[in-house]
């Protein structure tokens, strides 16, 4: 399964809003979302219900993360074969939330890239993108921490972080497909980090805590699309 473009990427994080049947709840919204408008979705449930959620939908399934192992005597570990057999598409790598050293980031690409699974690559600062591209992920979202959660877009924030984010993978390996992230949380948002040169974004709390996720991500669907044609 291939990620579609202009892509909405969504991390559900652990919220208790995206645990159990409500994590089926949202990715059966996003797949209707996805076909309404043509535009591509990816979610990202919670680990235990990422399986569940990979029979449920069309749409590419997503780890949360992944750990820089080969199967073997890695208790509790989360390895790239097991998220391959529940079906999933691939996995989110370095998340803010989750950081990881540089090595293992190297490890974990290619130990996906092993398993036919795609990667989403995030990073916090342009001198980190340009590091993460020479990694080689399938894609990248740059995401400042510091924005994350609040509602204030990077897309309108900080600008000049998502276009030298772009020029570098541009540079780098242009073969990379380039995101944002962070406060993302309306149309405007989207469109804006589509006109500064991404190919889509990368967001959780304003989808999966919003008390109309459908309209909310409706609303970000046509937006994406609208830029996406203004190119």
């Amino acid at each position: 399964m291939e990620l579609k473009y202009p892509l909405i990427a969504l991390n559900f994080k652990t919220y208790l809003e995206a645990i159990g049947e409500n994590s089926l709840k949202l990715a059966r919204i996003a797949e209707e979302v996805s076909k309404e408008y043509d535009v591509g979705v990816m979610v990202a449930p919670p680990l235990l219900d990422l399986g569940r959620v990979v029979k449920e939908v069309e749409i590419p399934v997503f780890a949360q993360h992944v750990d820089p192992y080969k199967p073997g005597s890695h208790t509790g570990s989360i390895i790239a074969e097991d998220v391959k057999a529940v079906g999933a598409a691939g996995s989110i790598v370095n998340h803010s939330e989750r950081r990881l050293r540089l090595a293992d980031i190297g490890m974990i690409l290619e130990r996906l890239r092993e398993n036919g699974l795609i990667s989403l690559l995030c990073t916090d600062t342009v001198q980190t993108t340009r590091a993460g591209t020479a990694l080689g992920p399938d894609a990248l979202a740059i995401e400042p921490p510091e924005l994350i959660g609040t509602g204030i877009p990077v897309s309108k924030a900080k600008p000049e972080v998502v276009v030298g984010a772009v020029e570098a993978v541009k540079r780098i390996n242009p073969s990379v497909h380039i995101l944002c992230g962070a406060g993302i949380s309306a149309g405007d948002d989207v469109a804006k980090a589509i006109e500064l040169g991404t190919e889509g974004v990368l967001l959780a709390s304003a989808y999966v805590k919003a008390k109309d996720p459908k309209r909310v991500l409706s609303d970000m669907a046509e937006a994406a699309l609208k830029a996406w044609e203004r190119r």
